[in-house]
């Protein structure tokens, strides 16, 4: 079978990686790909936004099934859009359908889904421009820190944990008056402050059935310690320790399934991954928010210790036999840790060359390549996060520690990375 796969981010090396590997794939296209993914199949220029140019692709190279990266074409329709098309209706696509997809676009509509499913999430209110006043009168009488989302898609950016009433009002008004986040802060969800630890959780599902494919805990902010800004995440590791038998129980009767009955209730067509962003509050879980496709960096550590073929796992969930699979890990611990540009989540420079990706890799870790792009004089940086190194190890410390070792024989100008990811298990 030919594949495309729509992305360019460690997300998609991570996944290209792991389709390579199936007897079920015999090419591999990827659409725009970076440095990286070059190494498992063809990189093809044009953008994960362009249909028209996909639905080229998929024709002239007898594309058989399509996977979805990021976010954007989820949410733009590419399901749909190849489900009304009769020169592409026979593809697999790894996507939900564009009304599903709201689930990530829009945060009001999942809050409103969670309430309707009875799946335990975080007390809110949403307001626009319309019911400004109402707004400011909510936030200034609400419990602190208070938590202010952008509607749609931010770029990971629409979010501002507000400490004082005065940060929450400028906040909001910024959002909604200053159209801060354009078209995703025209409607503006606030909601209560969960205190806990976060966790991710990813299934893939045919809206009726489901397979837990792996968990994770991602570290966001930029500095060690966790301080500083938030990012698109620093780092990462798996299995959690806390997710034992009795939480993951927890997450499965009181938020997956009923998220999963809940799409079949509401006729939301599903064919694809659901990222559960949970908090964990005195081992119980609640839903912080829903993403309709793999999470990076966790994609960097599910995907390395998920055993069973991947492309299988697409194949069965397009035959509805998902139910019937055997999903198999490995073992032993995974950690990423990721290295990025100088200067972000702020202001950063590309183009810098990378040096030391010669270096030999031992069979215990693994490159993922983020914003990087091929040159003439080598491989060059091309965004804030530019790379991941994923390793084995029997525990959590053993795995950030050869993560770390390989780490130090890579360099560019102005690089950073987080040195404690993991801290709180080791």
């Amino acid at each position: 079978m030919n594949i495309l796969l729509l992305g360019s981010g460690g997300r998609e090396h991570a996944m290209a990686w792991k389709m390579s590997q199936s007897h079920h794939c015999d090419t591999l296209l990827i659409a725009p790909g970076n440095a990286g993914t070059a190494a498992f199949g063809k990189n093809m220029p044009f953008g994960v936004n362009d249909f028209e140019a996909i639905k080229k692709c998929c024709i002239q190279e007898k594309i058989g099934m399509l996977v979805v990266g990021p976010e954007d074409p989820l949410v733009n329709g590419i399901y749909d859009f190849f489900q009304n098309d009769a020169c592409l209706q026979h593809i697999t696509v790894v996507a939900p359908s564009k009304a599903a997809a709201q689930l990530e676009g829009s945060k009001a509509f999942s809050k409103k889904f969670m309430q309707r499913q009875g799946i335990p999430t975080a007390a809110y209110a949403e307001f626009t421009e319309g019911n400004y006043e109402l707004g400011k009168k909510y936030i200034a009488a609400h419990s602190l820190p208070v938590v202010l989302k952008a509607d749609g898609l931010a770029a990971g950016k629409g979010v501002i944990i507000a400490k004082t009433t005065e940060e929450a009002l400028q906040s909001f008004e910024e959002m909604i008056l200053g159209k801060q986040f354009g078209e995703a802060s025209r409607k503006v969800v606030v909601e209560a402050f969960l205190t806990g630890i976060e966790v991710s959780v990813f299934i893939l599902t045919d809206g009726i059935d489901y397979q837990i494919i792996g968990h994770a805990k991602d570290y966001k902010r930029i500095g060690e310690g966790d301080t500083g800004l938030n990012t698109g995440g620093m780092g990462c590791v798996s299995p959690v320790p806390f997710m034992d038998e009795d939480f993951m129980q927890k997450v499965t009767e009181r938020i997956i399934e009923p998220t999963v009955k809940g799409l079949a209730k509401e006729n939301l067509v599903y064919h694809g991954f659901i990222f559960f962003g949970l908090m964990n509050m005195d081992g119980e879980p609640w839903v912080i928010e829903y993403n309709c496709r793999m999470g990076d960096p966790e994609t960097e550590v599910v995907l390395p210790r998920l055993q069973t073929d991947l492309v299988s796992l697409f194949a069965a969930m397009d035959n509805g036999t998902l139910v019937d699979t055997n999903i198999n890990f490995d073992e032993r611990s995974c950690a990423t840790i990721m290295a990025v540009s100088g200067g972000y989540p702020g202001d950063y420079e590309k183009n810098k060359l990378i040096k030391g990706l010669e270096t030999p890799v031992s069979k215990d870790s693994i490159i993922f390549h983020a914003g990087t792009k091929l040159a003439e004089n080598g491989i060059l940086t091309n965004g804030g996060r530019v790379l991941a190194i994923s390793s084995y190890g029997d525990t959590i410390s053993e795995a950030v520690e050869k993560s770390k070792i390989l780490m130090n024989q890579i360099s560019f100008e102005g690089m950073n990375y987080r040195r404690d990811i993991g801290y709180e298990f080791r």
